[in-house]
């Protein structure tokens, strides 16, 4: 019997389906079949399919079979390498691939391009000539747009995809009407460009001059987009092209941007401003169907990619607070550079945070300005991937290499992107090949780097003229036209340049209002008074019944059954409260205040330390029950999250919600407190310099663990005197506080006033569960942050050294004094490092009069710590004695008998008066 006589009645979709499956999992398919399917691409790949029949059948393969399935093969080709062999570069050969696509690759001649094959149903076309097949598949693969998505695993996606490419052959069918907004557009993209080169001749604009595709591109995702029902956009992108995309997108006056150009100064003095390119923006638009959508560029620093995390996270925080039952109404867009996206590894981490719990945004749409060039460096050198995008294959995610000349396949991808985002909830790249007119920026020399490039580029046709052209041959526009609107918006453009010149002052205004309305500015006078803190002692129990109860019908470990029971008796028995009942007391109180709450980081559910718990585990079936979302009554959301292994990603992303999120207490917290380093651009750029540079306020928590305890290097400082070089005037408030009642207060301050600072807090590992580092639920209850701790203990007649220092070393100096019997000696915590309590360190001098001998005391390096910010911020203590370890490159020695030695000599420092 003929081994291959099971093919003669099967259809050829079938095949394509059993054979995308052997492709995917071989040994799910029917032996017979993956024989066949073995055999057929053991011939291709060694050129003997014309001896297939006799080498692997023992019988002869139907020969119209055989043809089919090649020509099943070259449509599987095309789909896989199609995007290899496209007209999407417009001002460059393309690198040439082996193997080609040409049908005798595949076991097809010339002769067989006028046989009818069925194959072509797979197309969605009726059953048709090779050539005609061919005909399809060029213009749906390797026209203006080449896709990219066979390595998608899930085959409802691929399917999915293939129909909608299968509609029109991937070509855009426009009406007339569209036709003409489009290359209205562009007419303003390329206008407003122009426009800036001439009357701001050399001034740095980072222009979108061969990317202009990227307007009507992101006009016609918006419109379309609101009306599938998304109501707020979220954008992030770099420099170029930002400020065609404010003023013709978002709607920003022109006459604002002038008054940025010109220099002029701005209209507030707490305020210093960026340069125009940096700058946000929040709108409302009315779509042409009459929806009103909110629009929001967030700002961003030239630290390209940086500003994609804090999008998503911005994204988040309006979806968990607006559209909670549909997070697709809240669409990121992130424009990437081509050079940036494959260089920068912050890309890659907010990439894996697509689909994970605490930072998935229902899918982003990814758009590549795509120049070729990378500041000076051409892309041979700047990535070693086939395309700057293939970091989208991390998450399967589709991408689409579009021609920025084709504006109408720009357009078309965009939609198609929009669909795939809206129908399946992941991410979409497109990649927007073009190029830029002129360097880097505007006074930049191209051609000292890519003379051959930029002599093709001088001599190229720019997209609107390219497309005016193919509307006037189509009948679409009449002669003129396009000179008729570029006069209305040059007009328009003029009209706004000279009322903007009639102003002194620039006005900058701060994004999403609406979020922060009833909060103010505030400066250092305002940041350095008590707040109001207190709780009723009785809410505090109502809190503390449901957060030390596990549910009686479920079993849990029982370490985690007897740390839930200690918490109970330490406030219901001992009333000594540690310092994780302090975080989840000060964590319930706001919630019942209608606060939300939000924690990420590396092991934050249970702590590092294995202190917290938040999240406890069924022990069976790993269920998790978050007690702090069980309080009676109603309450805000407690969010907490274990993150991915990043900080700069992570960062930006809580950063961003804070920013968008002000009555969310938003909290990271490191592993170890050095490990903040990865996120140092943001820390940099953002937490520490925002509200000078972008009058945006933020109220983002940071939590690193800090102390030394012989741990090494990495896990004893988290740098404090990095984050206190930051420090200036108003920009954020520096805590290392020594109590869990001080702690328990200043987390509820960060949320009681009127404003938003960032908040540091250097957190301790040992005082977790240090015996002596306990407070009282009054005091809880009554008391409020304390900036300054004095020495209860102390006799102000006796002191004659008064010691001043900060966190967990308080409390290895207590335990020498006590040894020692010193009671001429006082201890003074100042718990707040910024800004500093001045006023109150005076008192202190003031109170200890006798103490002639007044010390500095940290367990850090000199060179490292809080003494140099001491001596910047109160001239004073540059006569007090210094006690610290010497100076050192490393924070911490490896060995802990060296570290311990090293650490003794600085406590007994301290107890030796000179």
């Amino acid at each position: 019997m003929d081994k291959y006589s099971f093919l003669n009645a099967i259809h050829p979709e079938h095949i394509a389906q059993l054979y995308d499956t052997y492709l995917k999992f071989p040994d799910s398919v029917e032996p017979s079949w993956r024989a066949f399917f073995q055999g057929f691409d053991f011939g291709i790949e060694n050129g003997s399919l014309e001896e297939l029949g006799i080498e692997y059948g023992g019988g002869e393969l139907p020969e119209e079979v055989l043809k089919e399935f090649q020509v099943i093969k070259l449509i599987d080709g095309y789909r896989n390498r199609g995007h290899l062999f496209t007209k999407t570069n417009p001002v460059r050969e393309r690198r040439k691939y082996s193997p080609t696509l040409d049908i005798e690759n595949f076991g097809l001649s010339q002769e067989d391009l006028g046989k009818k094959f069925k194959a072509a149903e797979i197309l969605g076309i009726k059953e048709t000539t090779l050539e005609d097949i061919i005909n399809h598949l060029q213009s749906i693969y390797c026209d203006s747009i080449g896709v990219e998505y066979m390595y998608i695993r899930k085959p409802e996606e691929i399917q999915w995809i293939q129909d909608k490419l299968n509609v029109n052959d991937n070509q855009p069918k426009f009406s007339s009407e569209k036709k003409k907004h489009i290359l209205k557009k562009l007419n303003e993209a390329v206008s407003f460009e122009t426009f800036l080169h001439t009357k701001y001749v050399g001034q740095k604009r980072f222009s979108l001059e061969g990317g202009e595709s990227l307007i009507p591109g992101v006009d016609a995702l918006i419109e379309a987009a609101a009306d599938k029902g998304v109501e707020d956009f979220v954008m992030g992108m770099a420099h170029r092209g930002r400020l065609s995309t404010l003023t013709n997108i978002f709607g920003k006056s022109a006459k604002d941007i002038f008054s940025e150009f010109d220099g002029k100064d701005y209209d507030q003095d707490y305020f210093d401003g960026d340069v125009k390119y940096h700058l946000g923006w929040t709108s409302k638009r009315k779509t042409d169907s009459g929806k009103e959508i909110n629009l929001n560029i967030a700002p961003n620093p030239s630290h390209l990619e940086t500003v994609g995390a804090v999008v998503e996270g911005i994204a988040r925080a309006k979806q968990d607070r607006h559209h909670k039952d549909d997070s697709k109404k809240v669409l990121p867009i992130i424009v990437h550079g081509d050079a940036a996206i494959a260089g920068q590894g912050l890309v890659y981490e907010v990439v894996q945070m697509a689909q994970l719990d605490g930072y998935k945004t229902g899918g982003t749409i990814h758009i590549v300005v795509n120049n070729q060039v990378g500041f000076t460096t051409n892309y041979l050198d700047g990535r070693s991937s086939t395309y700057c995008t293939d970091v989208a294959k991390v998450t399967l995610s589709p991408v689409l290499h579009v021609n920025a000349d084709d504006v109408e396949a720009v357009v078309h991808a965009m939609i198609f992107a929009l669909d795939f985002r809206m129908q399946f909830g992941r991410d979409v790249f497109i990649d927007l090949l073009g190029y830029r007119k002129y360097g880097h920026n505007e006074g930049d020399e191209p051609r000292f780097t890519q003379p051959k490039l930029y002599k093709a580029i001088s001599k190229h046709q720019n997209p609107r003229d390219i497309y005016a052209e193919k509307l006037f041959a189509e009948g679409v526009i009449e002669k003129g036209h396009t000179k008729k609107l570029e006069q209305e918006y040059k007009d328009k453009l003029e009209e706004n340049l000279e009322d903007s010149r009639k102003e002194d002052k620039t006005v900058i205004t701060a994004i999403m209002k609406d979020e922060w309305e009833g909060f103010q500015y505030a400066e250092e006078d305002k940041m350095i008074q008590d707040v109001d803190t207190t709780v009723p002692l009785k809410n505090l129990t109502e809190i503390a019944k449901v957060i030390t109860k596990l549910p009686e019908d479920k079993k849990f470990l029982r370490k985690i059954s007897r740390l839930i029971e200690a918490r109970h008796k330490m406030y219901f028995e001992d009333n000594q409260l540690d310092w994780a009942m302090a975080e989840l007391l000060a964590y319930g109180t706001l919630l019942k205040e209608g606060y939300d709450v939000r924690m990420t980081g590396q092991d934050v559910e249970r702590g590092t330390f294995s202190h917290r718990h938040a999240v406890v585990k069924v022990e069976e079936s790993e269920e998790e029950i978050v007690l702090l979302n069980e309080l009676k009554g109603e309450q805000g959301d407690f969010y907490i999250y274990n993150s991915l292994l990043s900080e700069y990603g992570v960062v930006g992303f809580d950063y961003g919600y804070a920013m968008a999120s002000p009555k969310t207490l938003t909290i990271w917290e490191a592993q170890f407190g050095d490990f903040s380093n990865g996120a140092q651009i943001m820390i940099d750029q953002y937490i520490s310099a925002s509200e000078d540079k972008w009058k945006l306020q933020n109220g983002l928590v940071m939590l690193l663990p800090h102390g030394y305890e012989g741990q090494g290097a990495e896990h004893s400082s988290a740098r404090m005197e990095r984050y206190l070089q930051l420090c200036a005037k108003d920009n954020m408030f520096v805590a290392d506080c020594t109590t869990p009642a001080n702690m328990y207060h200043l987390l509820r301050r960060q949320m009681k006033v009127d404003y938003r600072k960032p908040l540091i807090v250097f957190t301790p590992k040992s005082l977790l569960r240090h015996p002596k580092v306990l407070s009282t639920k009054e005091e809880f209850a009554k008391g409020s942050f304390k900036m300054l701790i004095d020495d209860e203990n102390a006799d102000p007649k006796k002191i004659k050294t008064l010691v001043f220092l900060t966190g967990k070393f308080y409390y290895d100096l207590l335990e020498e004094q006590e040894k020692l019997e010193r009671d001429d000696v006082a201890l003074v915590r100042i718990e707040q490092l910024f800004p500093l309590p001045i006023k109150q360190i005076e008192a202190i001098i003031k109170k200890y009069k006798n103490a002639k001998d007044i010390v500095w005391a940290q367990e850090e390096p000199r060179n490292m710590g809080a003494y140099s910010h001491m001596l910047m911020h109160y001239e004073p203590s540059r006569k007090w004695r210094v006690c610290s370890r010497k100076m050192y490159s490393a924070p911490a020695a490896g060995s802990s008998v060296r570290s311990k030695a090293r650490h003794t000599r600085v406590i007994e420092s301290v107890f030796k008066s000179e």
